[in-house]
């Protein structure tokens, strides 16, 4: 909640001398697609390419951070969304550290990711949509959840009775279940 007496504090050290430091641009990798569909795989792996580089590179994954700092919320539509905008404005101060943050979460409201997308400058935002069709996200299951989610076990579970809007203008589109892992990294 923000009110009259709280108010930004400029530090002297700011996000252009960090990446300077560091080397490197900042930006959010934002990794975005059904369950199953390959996001913390592929992220991890981008990851760890980075950081082989020499960068500073840190990976936020959807269910490492429900541990934490969401694991006060559900999977209602409303708590989604409070989800999104906590690992966007978690993601913006990475971006403000002058690290490259991967970002590996469903999110499946166009409106959230474009949330996080005007948090930060326009070049230091990606949306990487990890298009794999629900059959093929079904098929792998590999935590069981699209198995539970269609024996009613779970609720509001995205593609099975809970929205997946596909993003409209991706920076970049990869087809997991076309081409090889290699490839697709």
């Amino acid at each position: 909640m923000k009110d009259g007496n709280v108010v930004w504090y400029s530090h002297p050290v700011n996000k252009e001398q960090r990446a300077k430091r560091l080397d490197q641009s900042p930006e959010i990798l934002w990794f975005t697609g059904l369950s199953g569909s390959g996001k913390s795989t592929l992220a991890g792996a981008v990851e760890e390419r980075l950081f082989e580089m020499g960068h500073h590179v840190y990976l936020l994954d959807g269910d490492n951070v429900r541990h934490g700092l969401c694991g006060d919320l559900g999977f209602s539509d409303e708590a989604r969304v409070e989800n999104i905008r906590r690992i966007g404005e978690t993601a913006k101060l990475f971006v403000d550290a002058g690290t490259i943050v991967s970002a590996a979460f469903i999110s499946p409201f166009r409106a959230d990711r474009r949330l996080v997308r005007d948090l930060v400058r326009p070049s230091e935002f990606v949306e990487v949509f990890i298009d794999t069709p629900l059959t093929v996200c079904e098929d792998r299951d590999p935590k069981g959840l699209y198995k539970k989610a269609r024996n009613g076990e779970i609720k509001n579970f995205t593609g099975i009775d809970s929205p997946y809007e596909e993003p409209e203008l991706a920076e970049l589109v990869i087809n997991t279940h076309e081409k090889d892992f290699k490839a697709c990294l």
